[in-house]
């Protein structure tokens, strides 16, 4: 894992508000989770009943009809999260009738795709959380992980603006949150995902008698540690760099 530098003086003041704006979005949603003693992952598994490892919070995923975005939360067995000490984490997704017209899946050898028009899901980017319902870190993962369909880097990130969460259930406040961490965290999204092609394409060619989508020895493709505050402040100090100098 290498630390995603971010050259922030490059990047227009209009993202930056955008981004500070989503920030505070995502700040906004734990402090109201807080004060009734909740959190982001208890707030969307605490009508599940009992939590059991593999299984989808909530049942049947979170998607929208008219973004075509989905979400799942999701922990594995205990002894495999223990070296990253997370509790689980959130999977996020595009729907074909969610992407632009340009996106097309990747042509792999000897991959069934879906019969359904908007089946052929592609995976963003994953969100890991510890404890007490804070993410940790980012990451991305080899096709076979969540079985989607492959999509390109470019295609994927294409895809990134058009990822929205808009109505209330199962929960407001972790809809909001994913939706805000996505803008959020766009520019380390965007460089985990070309992060992601390049360790693919680095594998197969070291494996090249393996199916690198399919091996199992290739799981998480990228990551990336982060903290809230630390990006809202690099943001913040950056516009206000901008604001002085005008």
């Amino acid at each position: 894992m290498t630390e995603i530098a971010i050259d922030w003086t490059s990047m227009p003041t209009s993202q930056l508000e955008r981004m500070l704006a989503a920030g505070r979005d995502v700040m906004e949603c734990h402090r109201v989770l807080t004060a009734t003693g909740d959190n982001i992952v208890g707030e969307l598994i605490k009508h599940s009943g009992s939590f059991y490892e593999w299984s989808h919070y909530p049942d049947g995923d979170v998607y929208d009809r008219q973004s075509h975005a989905q979400f799942y939360y999701h922990a594995h067995p205990k002894e495999e999260r223990r070296e990253w000490n997370e509790h689980g984490h959130f999977h996020t997704f595009m729907r074909p009738r969610g992407m632009p017209e340009k996106c097309k899946p990747k042509q792999i050898d000897g991959f069934e795709y879906p019969e359904g028009a908007n089946d052929a899901l592609s995976h963003l980017v994953a969100f890991s959380m510890d404890e007490f319902g804070f993410c940790q870190r980012l990451f991305t993962t080899n096709r076979w992980v969540t079985g989607e369909v492959w999509y390109d880097a470019e295609d994927a990130i294409s895809m990134l603006e058009g990822f929205v969460i808009d109505h209330a259930q199962p929960s407001w406040p972790v809809n909001r949150w994913v939706s805000g961490m996505m803008v959020l965290y766009r520019p380390q999204i965007e460089e985990l995902i070309r992060q992601r092609d390049r360790i693919v394409e680095d594998w197969r060619e070291k494996h090249p008698d393996n199916d690198v989508y399919e091996d199992r020895n290739l799981e998480v493709t990228s990551v990336e540690n982060i903290a809230v505050v630390e990006q809202m402040r690099a943001i913040g100090e950056e516009l206000g760099r901008r604001r002085k100098a005008a």
